[in-house]
């Protein structure tokens, strides 16, 4: 389905990228504050953003000769200034016991203070920055794990993606570090992208590294669709806000969030990568086009914009895909019994119910206390299960008015005939004959409950 996808469903391409929204839109001063990532940082932090804390830096050879390593605390993030696609990070996680002079990586692997300087040497040499033009390296603070994310990710931290065009946020993903990425939240290196539903803040659709699609955390059951994103609102906020700071046109901001701070910026993509399209199942191109031309005046109409304009389009293209409609596990289903009479209720959709059952007194609203009426008196005083033969009870029930059929209902109270009815549900407008069954739920929550025998032309999305 994802080659299906790639084929039909106009994904930016990245000389279209270039072309028509990088170039128009991201002018010089926007591009040297997006690729210089101290300017970017003191830039948002002037303009009260939140930013990872600076620890130290590094510009020459000379200063990393003279730098105390005591400053340093236990976990850090060594980043080039000018580095691109995630190259050149290094992620410490605590101090080795008892060697006050070397560090442990995400993997396990100790890192000495020879290693780290041979790999300052390179950062300062130009090798991971773009041009390969000599660099800076700075320290800054490793932000600490949400709870929330702890069983999705390897030893890093998540961040969130948010690309934003014209001060609309128009596309996202929650981005996971796995143990082939090294801790690190960057596709290119085998980390998880994972789709967002942009009114919503829950992820939906994921892709492993390049584009190969999965449903669960590697090595877990743990499905990565139903995650809802903390702080929603103030990352699409935060976004847009960059957007207007840096003047950048097209961007994509990377966002995380502290466990005690909550969201950060981490830096802003004058050139965002274009495997968000895959995660979230869904063309940026289009995206984009919407909201070209329109006048954004505030933050707050921008963020407004995006989640109304984009959430639910992964339902779209999934409904688009299967011909099928996607519909949550609680859904208002309007049911239609005698002489056209509607009653519209909340009902639960149950894939693990075979058939449908609604409750003794809706059915009566519908138009079937009557036969509800005879049914009882047909039944009550005898166990038809046992007393009477299958031609007496087909006879027996025969004589009822509106009665289709019957279910027979063994418990440890003893053996009961269920009665059944035909009516019509009307879920997400369209309309479902059916026979179902009457029972009294109101002990329940929901008077009715959806089978999987009436399901067959809609997808269930639990979390919707």
């Amino acid at each position: 389905m994802l080659d299906f996808f790639k084929k039909s469903s106009g994904l930016l391409g990245m000389n279209a990228r270039n072309l028509e929204y990088i170039r128009p839109h991201n002018r010089k001063r926007g591009r040297e504050i997006a690729d210089n990532k101290l300017f970017c940082k003191r830039v948002l932090k002037k303009n009260g953003l939140g930013v990872p804390a600076l620890i130290a830096k590094i510009r020459t050879h000379e200063e990393l000769e003279r730098f105390d390593w005591t400053a340093l605390p236990a976990s850090f993030a060594l980043k080039p200034n000018r580095g691109f696609g995630g190259e050149g990070i290094l992620v410490v996680y605590a101090r080795k016991k008892n060697n006050p002079e070397a560090w442990v990586k995400a993997n396990g692997d100790i890192i000495a203070i020879g290693d780290i300087k041979n790999h300052i040497r390179n950062i300062l040499d130009g090798s991971f920055s773009l041009s390969n033009i000599p660099d800076i390296a700075f320290f800054e603070e490793r932000l600490t794990l949400l709870k929330l994310f702890k069983p999705y990710t390897y030893k890093g931290i998540p961040d969130i993606r948010v690309i934003v065009f014209n001060h609309v946020p128009v596309m996202a993903m929650l981005r996971l570090p796995t143990k082939a990425s090294d801790g690190k939240a960057n596709l290119q290196q085998g980390a998880i992208g994972v789709g967002i539903d942009l009114a919503t803040g829950t992820t939906t659709s994921a892709i492993l590294g390049k584009g190969h699609r999965i449903e669960y955390a590697p090595d877990t059951r743990l499905a990565l669709s139903g995650i809802k994103i903390p702080y929603w609102k103030d990352i699409l906020r935060m976004s847009v806000e960059a957007q207007q700071i840096s003047g950048l046109g097209f961007l994509g901001a990377d966002i995380a969030i502290d466990r005690e701070r909550g969201p950060v910026i981490l830096e802003l993509n004058a050139r965002p990568g274009l495997s968000i399209q895959l995660a979230n199942f869904s063309g940026l191109k289009k995206r984009l086009e919407r909201v070209a031309g329109l006048k954004i005046k505030t933050v707050e109409r921008g963020v407004r914009v995006g989640m109304n304009l984009f959430g639910g389009e992964i339902e779209e293209e999934i409904e688009e895909l299967s011909g099928k409609r996607v519909i949550g596990s609680i859904e208002k289903v309007k049911f239609i019994g005698k002489d056209g009479k509607e009653i519209e209720v909340e009902a639960k959709i149950d894939t693990g119910a075979d058939s449908t059952a609604i409750d003794t007194e809706l059915a009566k609203e519908l138009g079937f206390a009557e036969t509800l009426r005879i049914f009882e008196e047909k039944v009550a005083g005898r166990d038809v299960m046992t007393e009477l033969t299958k031609d007496e009870r087909t006879a027996l029930f025969s004589e009822i008015p509106d009665l289709v059929d019957t279910i027979p209902i063994k418990s440890s109270h003893g053996a009961s005939y269920r009665p059944m009815i035909r009516i019509e549900c009307v879920i997400d407008t369209l309309t479902v004959p059916a026979k179902v069954s009457v029972i009294d739920r109101a002990h329940l929550e929901y008077q009715a409950i959806i089978g999987r025998r009436h399901l067959q032309k809609f997808l269930i999305d639990v979390n919707k």
